[in-house]
């Protein structure tokens, strides 16, 4: 019997973020493609679009006017997912199978810029971290409303993953319960602080408990890099493909020299290092196909932003357990037409992918970060 190699033969990968497995089958890398393929993005968009709901100055679908903004700018959604309180009374339950839970909450859009034709990875360093900033805000603001129990930074980028205006935006939806993946995320770290011993030169969790995403970031920088995953690295954060990815060629973001709960935990060097590595992760992925690439980003991190004692110091408790980190979930898979699809064994089974991690970071780290839009002819 040959010895297993993971870059050639079918295996399962585990999740512990989840507690899930991803099925890996390289060897059907090679696999001819006669299926559906998508409309190329548009990269020739005007600097303003006078229908656009998000330019600055035109009039929403709402009906609310928008201001000339000349950086970022914030709004509550026009149709939000999720309406303001008091909510309705909790309807009574006819069998303990079909229980509903009234949501209360708040959906708010951050308009990246006023240029309707960039995006984050042709936007200056500068504005990215205007982006961060009004995202801290956001999740401050939402984050310390009563009834709010997690406030959720996201961004839909492109039409392929239903983004309804490619006008560079984000969101930030705020709920009155805990979400089911953060949730499976928060337990996942949770156990392993309290059932593993913290290995030597490895940053730890609070109170000096091991770090579930600490220990594997740790790992992954003593891989050796043709062998890795690691695409980018400065000095507060790494972008990586995980082990467990699914999504061709997802990436996650996170820090790398401290356990870091939060936005609102940042230096002024770290804010300033993870707007550098979205901006660097962004560009790499317009550059593997030379189109604007699509994807689903979000932050994770504590549920809401810590309190502050009576001299303005952040209040450790239990949820700086939660490790910041940011998911980069996008489908393309063989060009810029071409995407995965979630069918088959993968909804009635488990995830399931071809590319191995291993070669996805090498693909990744292969690409320019000159955006090709910029690259001289």
């Amino acid at each position: 019997m040959e010895p297993f190699n993971p870059s050639t033969h079918p295996h399962r990968r585990y999740n512990p973020l989840t507690n899930t497995h991803v099925l890996v089958s390289p060897h059907r890398t090679k696999r001819p493609w006669l299926g559906q393929t998508e409309p190329a993005e548009p990269s020739n968009l005007p600097q303003y679009d006078p229908v656009c709901y998000l330019c600055p100055g035109n009039t929403r679908a709402g009906g609310e006017v928008n201001e000339m903004y000349t950086s970022t700018m914030v709004f509550e959604n026009d149709y939000a997912a999720v309406l303001p309180p008091p909510g309705p009374i909790t309807p009574p339950v006819a069998h303990p199978l079909l229980t509903a839970e009234p949501i209360h909450g708040g959906c708010d859009v951050v308009c990246f810029h006023p240029r309707h034709d960039l995006s984050l990875p042709t936007l200056f360093l500068s504005d990215v971290e205007n982006i961060v900033d009004e995202w801290t805000r956001v999740y401050m603001r939402r984050g310390t409303e009563p009834g709010i129990e997690y406030v959720q930074i996201f961004e839909n980028k492109g039409a392929m993953m239903g983004c309804s205006n490619p006008h560079p935006h984000s969101q930030v939806w705020s709920l009155s319960t805990l979400p089911t993946l953060p949730a499976k995320e928060l337990a996942s770290l949770r156990n392993y602080a309290s059932i593993t011993r913290v290995r030597s030169g490895v940053p730890t969790g609070p109170d000096g408990h091991a770090c579930l995403l600490c220990e594997y970031v740790h790992h992954e920088l003593s891989v050796p890099e043709d062998e890795g995953r690691i695409v980018i690295k400065n000095e507060h954060f790494v972008a990586l493909v995980p082990w467990w990815a699914y999504w061709p060629f997802e990436m996650m973001v996170l820090p790398h020299k401290r356990h870091i709960s939060s936005l609102v935990h940042f230096t002024v060097d770290e804010k300033h290092a993870f707007a550098d590595i979205m901006s660097r992760v962004t560009k790499r992925y317009d550059n593997i196909f030379s189109c604007s690439f699509a994807y689903a980003m979000g932050i994770h991190q504590r549920p809401l932003p810590p309190r502050r004692d009576d001299n303005g110091m952040y209040v450790q408790d239990a949820d700086d357990i939660a490790h910041l980190h940011v998911h980069f979930e996008p489908p393309l898979l063989r060009s810029a037409s071409v995407r995965k699809f979630l069918a088959g064994f993968e909804v009635m089974a488990e995830p399931q992918r071809d590319l191995t991690a291993e070669q996805a970071a090498k693909r990744l780290r292969n690409c320019s970060e000159v955006h090709y839009l910029f690259t001289a002819v």
